[in-house]
This record gives C-alpha cells, sequence and structure tokens, in this order.
C-alpha cells in the first residue's frame, strides 16, 4: 500500500510553553526570562512548564524544581493560574471556529482541526491552502490573543502524522506531512518521535529488525504483527501511510480530582474537608458536561508507598454534590489508613448523560437542583469556591486549582 495520496485536511495545533507563555503574556516583565510555572514552590515541587527560555537550559516538564534550579540558578518560579490558562483555551477555540467547524480539543494546549468535510471562504483552491490557513492563524492568534504566545502547527492526511508534524518544530513552527515528502521527514524522525511508540514498544519493533521510521514504514504487516501481535499493528500499518485510524471520538468516561497532601494526614476527619473540596470540584465539572454517575471511586496513595482505592457502584446515578459526597465519604471510612496520606483523588465514573428530575417522597428534588444549580452559576462568575458546603471550610485553601492534562483540564 502506498502513501495516502488524498490532500492533507487535518491540522494539529500546540500552544508553544502553554502556561508560561500565557504568564509571559499576562506579565510583560517576566518576557524573555527563564521561568517555570510548578504545582509548589518548595525544592521538589513539580515543573508544570517551561518557558521557551528556560528550555534552552534543559529545563523539563516534569523536573523537580530543584533540579531546574540546578540549570538556571536565576530561574523565575510562578504558582499556576489555572483561570488564565482556561480563558486563553476558550478564546483560541473561538477564534479556530472561525476557520473550520470541526475542532477537537484534545487538552488545554492542544487543538485537531479537520477540514475534509468542511468549506471556509478563506481556504484558497491553490496548491498549499492548508499552509495559507496556518500562517493565517498564526496571524490572528498574534493579534487577537496575544504576541507572546505562539503556536507549532502540524498538517497532514491523518492525526497521528499532524501531531508529529507539530512536535518537529518548536516554538512557532509549521511542518506539512504528504505524499511527496514522507519519505524525507521519516528520515529525520526516531521511532519514539511517533505518538504512541514509547520505549517498551521501540523495544518490540527493534527485536523484529525495525530500528528507524523508514525501517517501520517499509516493513511488511506479518512483520509490524509480530512485534505488536495485535491488531493496533494494522493500524500503525495505516497511520504510516498517511490513512486515517484515530479519528474517532470517544466519549468520556469518568470526571475526577485528586490531591497530593504536603501535611502529615492519616485520620479520616483530618482527610474530610478535602474530600469534600476534590468531590465539589468533580460535582460541579460533572453538572457542567450534563452527565450523572452510578459509580464513585476513592484512591489513596501513602507516604512511604503503598496504595488503596475502591470503587462503590450506585443504585442511581447521582450528579448532586452531596451526594457524591456521602458515597466517597463511606467508601472512605473502608480504608485502613495507618501512615500518612501521600494523595488523595476521587472520581465518578459510569457516566449517563443527566437523568430527568426524579421526585421524591421525603426530599424537594427540584429545589436540589435549583440550588446546585445557582451556586454552580455564582461559582463559574466569581471564581470557584466562593459558596461551598459548610464541610468544606476547614480545608480553606488546601486544595489548590489545577489544570489536568488532557480533555479535564478544560472544564
Amino acid at each position: 500500500m502506498d502513501f495516502n495520496p488524498s490532500a492533507p485536511t487535518v491540522m494539529h495545533i500546540d500552544i508553544n510553553s502553554c502556561f508560561a507563555t500565557i504568564e509571559q503574556q499576562a506579565n510583560p516583565l517576566l518576557r524573555g526570562l527563564p521561568i517555570a510555572v510548578v504545582a509548589y514552590d518548595s525544592p521538589r515541587g513539580v515543573i508544570l512548564a517551561a518557558s521557551i527560555e528556560a528550555k534552552r537550559f534543559g529545563v523539563k516538564t516534569g523536573m523537580r524544581l530543584m533540579d531546574g534550579r540546578q540549570l538556571v540558578p536565576e530561574l523565575t518560579v510562578v504558582l499556576p493560574d489555572p483561570d488564565k490558562y482556561r480563558f486563553v483555551h476558550k478564546k483560541l477555540n473561538k477564534l479556530l471556529s472561525k476557520f473550520c467547524s470541526e475542532i477537537y480539543p484534545k487538552s488545554i494546549d492542544e487543538f485537531v482541526l479537520d477540514f475534509q468535510s468542511h468549506r471556509v471562504e478563506s481556504l484558497p483552491a491553490q496548491a498549499g491552502s492548508m499552509q495559507h490557513v496556518a500562517r493565517d492563524i498564526k496571524r490572528r492568534i498574534e493579534e487577537e490573543i496575544g504576541e507572546w504566545i505562539t503556536v507549532s502547527i502540524g498538517i497532514s492526511t491523518n492525526r497521528q502524522l499532524a501531531k508529529v508534524a507539530a512536535g518537529m518544530v518548536k516554538p512557532d513552527g509549521l511542518v506539512e506531512i504528504n505524499g511527496s515528502n514522507f519519505r524525507q521527514v521519516y528520515k529525520s524522525l526516531k521511532l519514539t518521535d511517533m505518538h504512541g511508540i514509547n520505549t517498551r514498544y521501540a523495544v518490540r519493533l527493534n527485536a523484529v529488525g525495525i530500528h528507524t521510521v523508514p525501517e517501520f514504514y517499509e516493513s511488511t504487516l506479518s512483520n509490524i504483527e509480530a512485534a505488536f501481535r495485535s491488531v493496533n499493528a494494522f493500524y500503525w500499518y495505516l497511520r504510516l501511510r498517511g490513512y486515517e485510524v484515530d479519528g474517532i471520538e470517544f466519549g468520556r468516561k469518568s470526571f475526577g480530582n485528586s490531591y497530593s497532601i504536603p501535611q502529615n494526614l492519616s485520620l479520616v476527619r483530618e482527610l474530610s474537608p478535602i474530600l469534600a473540596k476534590l468531590v465539589n470540584k468533580t460535582a460541579t465539572r460533572l453538572r457542567k458536561a450534563k452527565y450523572a454517575a452510578y459509580g464513585v471511586h476513592v484512591a489513596v496513595s501513602f507516604k512511604g508507598g503503598g496504595f488503596w482505592h475502591h470503587g462503590e457502584r450506585l443504585p442511581q446515578p447521582v450528579f448532586y454534590t452531596s451526594d457524591i459526597f456521602k458515597a466517597a465519604y463511606a467508601v472512605l471510612k473502608r480504608v485502613r489508613i495507618n501512615r500518612p496520606v501521600h494523595t488523595l483523588s476521587v472520581s465518578c465514573y459510569d457516566l449517563v448523560e443527566k437523568p430527568p428530575l426524579q421526585l421524591s417522597m421525603f426530599e424537594n428534588e427540584e429545589k436540589r437542583q435549583f440550588l446546585a444549580q445557582a451556586m454552580d452559576r455564582v461559582n463559574n462568575r466569581f471564581g470557584s469556591f466562593v459558596l461551598m458546603t459548610g464541610n468544606m471550610l476547614a480545608a480553606k485553601d488546601a486544595v489548590k486549582d489545577r489544570i489536568a492534562f488532557g480533555q479535564g483540564g478544560i472544564s
């Protein structure tokens, strides 16, 4: 099978050093400086994003702050401001909708645009039209969102190759992979540059004689099957030839939040306010997406090692904060805690579209629903936790707002 002869119609857009450049856009005094957005400003705090300037010195996402400062002693530390990042995400989503109706946010800083079934007036008919649109998008971002925020854009005939192309030149890149240049591009890539090929899969491919991306492309399907031993071999055979196998948008499977606890807490009553705040954040996102959940899951990891988790399936779907908290608290009470808790997590699963109002003999369900909606509107307008339940007061500011890496982060 030869490479897909169709014109590229898929565009992958990735905000460069997302959190860091948004902070630099918001505060001109940070521009041009090596900065790190960190979860906590303690030495072991994890770097969530490094600015382009910091990356030049080797500072990376996931690195500890103390290690980043070893590389860059003058590294400027910034605590995250999720509302800023969501604001930019929504503004960019709105801008992109003027170019294409088929937009798929993949995370807080990544979008996929599919022009295959969409035509816009600004899309010219001549060769290179997708690149023309990409340059126009870059110009509009600079004018309407911020001159310090840049994006890398990849273009190809499927999502996999568009994402690979977006990662090839950073910052501010624009790369197209098509039937004319794919062989040349493949020569410049490592196996692990292909999204989804980690070190373990690379070792499997090496074992059957595949050490480079060109060898991956030229290999027979049976040889790739010997490495993967699953239908994934056929998918990779198609991906490398520019055909789409990743275009299915699956529904949301769960909503959840977690918190790493800096204090030494080991009692359920001490963890209860934190659990309440995590539940509140999860329930708000659940309602905003118009879901209810049959299942509530709680997970606990301990300082020094060890992990416990349990999920409880409920007879009726829940979406009120109080109902989810009751279920989560009942699960939490089952764990035997004999040492400080490192991370507490709560999630809702077995999702269904929010069912119609169920009237109860014992509670005014309509009033509860109106109250939940009113609290959500107030908190959405004035900030999270302006209104909160009484059992959250003891948590105070313990649980900070965080951006998840994934679609959960854009709620």
